[in-house]
Parts: structure tokens; sequence; C-alpha cells
């Protein structure tokens, strides 16, 4: 939890005191302006929350280092061009691509979170298909959240959102599929079998 906030607390904090951190830091007013400083220092902040990931476990979880990769491919276009467009648009890729990937998987009859979350939870079939629907259009709604948010409001605003918003929603939905991970769980099934007897 930690290694995924990290870099958005960063993020947030630099585009909010993106002028004074240029000021204290000479070099980073070379990125220009407070958002620009924001995308350098997420992309390093980024960068440091998968290396300690690594470091701490042995392994790179597949979905923030996908995360990682757009952050820092589309961080690059961002500083480059001197377009936050780019970094604005992060969301909507790496969302898109998640929801894609685990509904193009059902498509082809396969629960491609089991795969991804398989040594925290133990469910049936019906369970992961159920779970990869489920966070497969979580994940397009965020993509379709961000775009609106984006091209809409405000780069504070998106900032503020993308830090304050997206965090607290995804917790709340990941709760609310508790009901569903329980009703489906082998461990639980289990349990019950056992009681039974």
């Amino acid at each position: 939890m930690v290694l995924e906030l990290g870099p958005l607390l960063v993020f947030f904090f630099a585009n909010a005191r993106g002028e004074w951190l240029a000021q204290k830091f000479p070099a980073l007013a070379e990125l220009g302006g407070p958002i620009f400083v924001a995308t350098g220092l997420f992309m390093a902040a980024t960068a440091l929350a998968l290396i300690a990931s690594w470091l701490l476990t042995r392994t790179l979880p597949i979905m923030p280092l996908v995360s990682g990769v757009v952050v820092l491919i589309f961080g690059a276009l961002t500083l480059y061009l001197q377009d936050d467009v780019f970094i604005k648009m992060k969301p909507t890729i790496v969302n898109t691509l998640f929801g894609g990937v685990l509904l193009g998987g059902l498509f082809f009859g396969k629960s491609l979170l089991g795969y991804v979350f398989d040594s925290a939870f133990s469910l049936d079939a019906e369970g992961w298909r159920k779970l990869t629907f489920r966070w497969g259009l979580f994940f397009l709604v965020l993509a379709l959240v961000n775009e609106v948010v984006w091209r809409n409001f405000s780069t504070d605003a998106w900032v503020t959102f993308k830090v304050w918003g997206i965090m607290p929603i995804t917790l709340l939905f990941t709760f609310s599929q508790m009901p569903l991970i329980m009703r489906h769980s082998l461990e639980e099934k289990a349990k019950e079998e056992q009681a039974s007897k």
C-alpha cells in the first residue's frame, strides 16, 4: 500500500508546491512549471517504489510494473514535449489496458485475475469469473472518470482527484467485493464441510 500510495503523494505534494521546490532545488526549475516538476518527481518515486518492492519481496507484481512502465514512458513524453496531456492520459491508458485485458481474457474463457491474486485468495472458478468481470468493468469506469475529470477541470483539480479520489474509490470497491470473495472462497467451503460433518 505504501509503495502504491507513496508516489501519488509525491505527485500531489510536488504539484502543490512545485514553485517552492523549484526555488529550493534549481535543477527542478529546468523541468518547467509545477505539473512538470511533479511529473519528474512522480517518475523518480515510481522507480524507487518498484526497486523497493523488488528488494523487499524479490518479485514485481504485474499491475504496479505495467503502471510503472507507463508512468515512465508518458512522464518522459510529458517532460520532453512540455505537454501535460500525456501524464493526464496515463491513468486512462493503464485502466483501459487492465480492463480490456481482464474482460478480453474472460471472452477467451480465462479468469486472468486469478493468476494475479491466486496467492491472496483461493476461489472457485465461478468466483474468479465474477471477480474478474467486476474488476474489468471497474477499470474501464476509472478510465472514463479520468477522462471526464482531466478534460473538464483544472490541472490542480485533476491531481487532487487522482490522489484523494481514485484511491478511496478503489478501496471502497475492493471492500465491496468481500461478500463475493467469501461466498466463493474454497477455504470457507472447506470449513463449512468440516462443520457439517
